[in-house]
């Protein structure tokens, strides 16, 4: 692949909701760019972005590829991320690396959540748009309905340029209502036509949508207008780039991927009104003096590149994707991750398009690219020159919402398990791993079910552990609620030297989670030598309550009495004598179980308050309020049981379409109501 000046240079990010045809209109754009010589589909499992096993076994995209083509002197780098909601960091990595984004749309489904929330980020990120309507050679698509919901959702920045011709019901041409003028397919060729006649009632309006976004980029267009005057043709296009650009006026094109119709229209739209990697504004970054600086794409600079993306794969190594923002990097040069402090060589340079490595000795300002095997080098990370230091800000990624148990189906995979999940997390900054000590389990946490299940089929196919996924355990606790004296006596005589430990001790409820223990022995009852032993008794006896097994917390022990023998009292003596005292006296301190709450905060349409609200209330949870936010959602908080939480991920998804989400952290400790805790106490008892 040829060098291309940084003003040739296109970097586009493919957004959209699942099964809206990403991958399908990104084969089409390989396809009709020459670098590909036939479709390969989904269903096949041998399309150039979907190579991975688990995306042929799922026909769904669920790791975003680079996809580099050339089109009338341009390079496109199209990123194709994943629809599903649950490979959200797959869409993080791909926007953090674009200058600009192709928002893909179903001609049948219309506007859908991942629309919207494509829509949210790029707006947030002032990133600017062209939608792309797909499926239009299929019977139930609905342009015209689509373009409505589109201006209905969006507003006035809605700006249709094409409307497809049909005939006998089937696409065969498009009217370009900018220019107005018309093609059409002639089998694998595209013809100009007239306008077909009899088409005026489909095309003024959509001509109306556009003038008017025309009309909003500059008062004097206003004016002109609103005069009734006409625009000219170069008014039209500046405007329309120019509105593109600072992304009041979003484009949208129509086609359909698997017929590659409107697939040429959509590479000449990217090239002729989504920024260059010089057109998007100054860089900030981070200095070496912690004062900011501007970069600028220019390929002379001292280098400035962030890895936006890793692969940790056994096979292929280690790749770090690298956007260049400045300067240039190439081979064998010695490159500074300002993050980590440390040094790496650029061994080898690829250009990936999809698994196809291209090698080449340099990447210059604008471009993306691969190098492989920087061993300290993760995703966020800057990689610059060292006597020019800069520090980019790092990835944001939602965090992980959901999380279950992972237990190895054979015994004693636990360290294979943990290497394994330590490799996918250099790859997925949205899973997470932990040991939970009190219940003795791996966590393993993601964005949702399916995100979990993928990363477990790949810890079975590239590193040979199979698994099972449970719900974690709940880590309960005890405590008690009267004060109570008791004793403790251990007397035992086998021949020689006995045991022989008493102790009276008084225990009471406390606010603190950690053992009180005092001491008011009188008269060398008990001596002092043997406190210590009394409480590290006690200590070890919290770690399992009465009632159902679990860690014994605000408790206070008040050791006042006890007797010793000079012969046969010895340090363990007297801790089996404490921990008699205690199971004797917190049967009779009215034990009780507490269960951990943590404080629920969760974002919804407000439509759906009152049905989260319900569901709450169903899991015990306490609502606390509501906040009504700028965007028309409301923010719930709530107190719930972290017992009831297990599926909230899930069914939250479900009430919401996809469009809640939420954040839940561990608040503290309450009593269980007595039937969750008869039955938590029955199944302790079961279990043994």
């Amino acid at each position: 692949m040829k060098d291309y000046p940084v003003s040739k240079i296109r970097n586009v990010v493919f957004l959209g909701h699942g099964r809206a045809g990403k991958t399908s209109l990104s084969e089409a754009m390989l396809l009709s760019s020459g670098a590909i010589e036939r479709l390969g589909t989904i269903a096949s499992g041998n399309t150039v972005s979907d190579y991975d096993p688990e995306e042929v076994k799922r026909l769904c995209s669920i790791s975003t590829s680079i996809l580099p083509v050339e089109w009338n002197g341009n390079k496109i780098n199209i990123l194709d991320t994943p629809g599903y909601f649950d490979f959200v960091a797959e869409q993080y990595e791909g926007i953090s690396a674009a200058d600009g984004a192709v928002l893909v749309i179903s001609g049948k489904s219309g506007v859908s959540v991942g629309t919207e929330k494509a829509w949210k980020i790029c707006n947030k990120r002032k990133i600017p748009l062209i939608l792309y309507i797909n499926k239009l050679d299929d019977e139930k698509a609905d342009y015209a309905k689509v373009l409505t919901q589109l201006k209905d959702t969006f507003g006035k920045c809605i700006a249709p340029f094409l409307v497809p011709i049909k005939e006998d019901g089937k696409i065969n041409g498009f009217v370009n209502v900018v220019d107005l003028n018309a093609r059409r397919f002639d089998g694998e060729k595209v013809i100009d036509i007239p306008v077909p006649d009899g088409m005026d009632d489909e095309i003024q309006p959509v001509r109306d949508m556009i003038m008017e976004a025309v009309a909003e980029t500059d008062e004097a267009l206003m004016d002109k207008y609103f005069s009734g005057e006409e625009f000219t043709r170069e008014e039209i296009h500046r405007a329309l780039r120019h509105g593109t650009e600072d992304c009041s006026i979003v484009p949208v094109l129509c086609g359909s991927a698997v017929k590659n119709q409107g697939t040429r229209l959509l590479l000449d739209a990217i090239c002729d009104y989504l920024p260059s990697p010089d057109e998007t504004g100054d860089i900030i970054a981070a200095g070496a003096d912690d004062d900011f600086v501007e970069l600028s794409a220019d390929a002379s600079k001292p280098l400035a590149a962030q890895c936006f993306k890793t692969i940790a794969d056994p096979f292929i190594g280690r790749l770090s994707y690298i956007r260049v923002y400045q300067g240039t990097v190439k081979k064998d040069d010695v490159l500074y991750n300002s993050t980590r402090k440390t040094e790496e060589r650029a061994s080898r340079i690829f250009i990936l398009r999809g698994k196809k490595q291209i090698e080449t000795d340099h990447l210059s300002a604008g471009d993306i690219g691969v190098i492989p095997k920087l061993s300290n080098t993760e995703t966020g990370d800057t990689l610059c020159t060292k006597s020019a230091p800069v520090l980019f800000e790092p990835i944001e990624f939602p965090e992980p919402a959901m999380a279950m148990a992972i237990m190895p189906k054979a015994k004693g995979d636990e360290e294979k398990i943990s290497s394994g999940l330590h490799k996918l997390m250099e790859e997925d900054p949205t899973l997470a791993m932990e040991l939970n000590t009190e219940t003795h389990e791996q966590i393993i946490r993601g964005i949702g079910e399916q995100h979990i299940e993928v990363a477990v089929s790949k810890l079975s196919s590239k590193y040979g552990v199979n698994v099972d996924l449970k719900i974690p355990k709940v880590p309960y606790r005890e405590t008690i609620r009267k004060s109570v004296k008791a004793e403790g006596k251990h007397k035992k005589q086998s021949g020689g030297h006995g045991q022989y430990g008493h102790v009276w001790i008084e225990f009471e409820p406390t606010d603190s989670e950690e053992l009180v223990f005092e001491e008011k022995v009188f008269g060398g009852a008990v001596p002092k030598n043997f406190f210590p032993a009394v409480e590290k008794g006690l200590k070890e006896s919290m770690e399992h309550g009465v009632l159902a097994g679990y860690p014994v917390v605000g408790l206070k022990a008040t050791l006042y009495d006890g007797s010793y023998h000079s012969v046969d009292s010895s340090e363990m003596a007297f801790k089996v004598a404490a921990n008699l005292a205690y199971k004797a006296g917190l049967v009779q301190a009215s034990p009780v179980l507490l269960e951990p709450v943590g404080e629920l905060s969760v974002n919804v349409p407000s439509a759906s308050m009152g049905d989260i609200m319900g569901d709450i209330n169903k899991r015990r949870g306490r609502v606390l309020g509501n906040d009504p936010q700028d965007d028309g959602s409301v923010t719930i908080t709530a107190d719930v049981p972290m017992a009831e939480m297990g599926r909230f991920a899930t069914d939250l998804r479900s009430m919401t379409q996809g469009r809640g989400s939420f954040r839940f952290t561990f608040k503290g400790y309450e009593q269980a109501p007595e039937p969750v805790a008869k039955k938590i106490i029955e199944e302790s008892k079961a279990a043994g």
